[in-house]
């Protein structure tokens, strides 16, 4: 009788470990964001005012934009270095189509047709010339850097069409139209990958390749779809980059976007090998490392340290992926 009780407790306490193993490898950025939320809260009085959240939320708009289609890469098992440069090219391109139409729907629609052609083109170097996502990326990193400094001969190109600023520095209450357009797109993106059978596709293939194939998946097409998508986010990021201040620079704009974009999808929990990860999970990642600036700028850190914060976090992120 006494062994039956051993045996009962040694089940439950199993259980109740296999329960927190659980709940830890499915909600871990959630707690660390919280956890992160509370600990700035007690550090600086500054961080809960409405104005410094709202803040936080703008900042990191872009780059969540951007690491929604980051995500969506990495998960198929393949990585886009491209994001920032292909963000400054869209953003040139856009503002001379501006500046030579005056409409801001043609300005717009450019720019969906160059980021998703950047993105088209990644996938056809990944899918049909099977060279590895890194070298294809890293190719129409430089290549669309190079163009856009060739365009706007090394310095910035500003609108001329005052209405474009509209897009990124108005607010609906007090919520500026850049945060509720990066929260749409996350809702979207968040559907098309769980809802939807591009979704399963795109983990079946990150999971494993092979097996996607031999399962009648159009690989190919698939991976193709996965970085015309990822362009076509980085477009709707460069439109809010360049109406905020209606001008964009050819040399610093989207500078180390890429590492940015990264950084919150690995904290977020997706691997870098790919077929596991939640949009859910790039969203608490990307409002960790928001925060986590925001705390170093209010507590006067140097801008020279954030990026060791940053790279530190990216490292215990992976360390906990390893041990899931």
């Amino acid at each position: 009788m006494a062994s039956l009780n051993v045996k009962e407790v040694n089940t439950h306490a199993s259980s109740t470990k296999s329960r927190l193993s659980w709940l830890w490898s499915e909600y871990s950025v959630i707690i660390a964001f919280f956890v992160i939320f509370v600990a700035a809260s007690i550090l600086s009085p500054r961080f809960l005012d409405i104005h410094n959240q709202m803040n936080i939320l703008m900042q990191v708009s872009i780059i969540g934009i951007v690491a929604l289609g980051m995500t969506v890469v990495m998960l198929s098992g393949g990585i886009d270095l491209s994001v920032g440069s292909v963000l400054v090219l869209v953003g040139v391109i856009t503002v001379l189509a501006l500046n030579a139409t005056g409409s801001i729907f043609v300005a717009i629609l450019t720019a969906f047709l160059v980021g998703a052609s950047a993105g088209f083109l990644n996938g056809l170097m990944v899918a049909k010339g099977k060279i590895a996502s890194f070298i294809a990326t890293l190719g129409m990193m430089a290549g669309a850097r190079s163009i856009a400094l060739y365009i706007a001969e090394g310095g910035s190109i500003s609108g001329e069409v005052s209405g474009f600023t509209v897009i990124a520095n108005s607010e609906l209450w007090i919520i500026d139209y850049p945060i509720i357009i990066f929260l749409v797109m996350t809702a979207l993106v968040y559907v098309l990958m769980h809802k939807t059978r591009f979704g399963r596709y795109v983990y079946a293939l990150g999971s494993n390749e092979k097996a996607a194939l031999l399962s009648a998946i159009r690989v190919d097409r698939v991976k193709i779809g996965v970085y015309s998508l990822a362009g076509l986010l980085v477009s709707v990021a460069a439109i809010i980059e360049t109406s905020r201040l209606n001008s964009i620079s050819s040399s610093s704009s989207g500078v180390q976007y890429e590492l940015d974009a990264i950084a919150a999808v690995i904290i977020g929990g997706t691997r870098m090998t790919g077929g596991r990860g939640k949009i859910i999970g790039t969203f608490f990642g990307v409002l960790i490392l928001g925060i986590l600036n925001n705390m170093m700028n209010l507590m006067n850190v140097s801008p020279h340290l954030q990026g060791f914060v940053k790279g530190l976090i990216i490292i215990i992120a992976v360390v906990f992926q390893k041990r899931e």
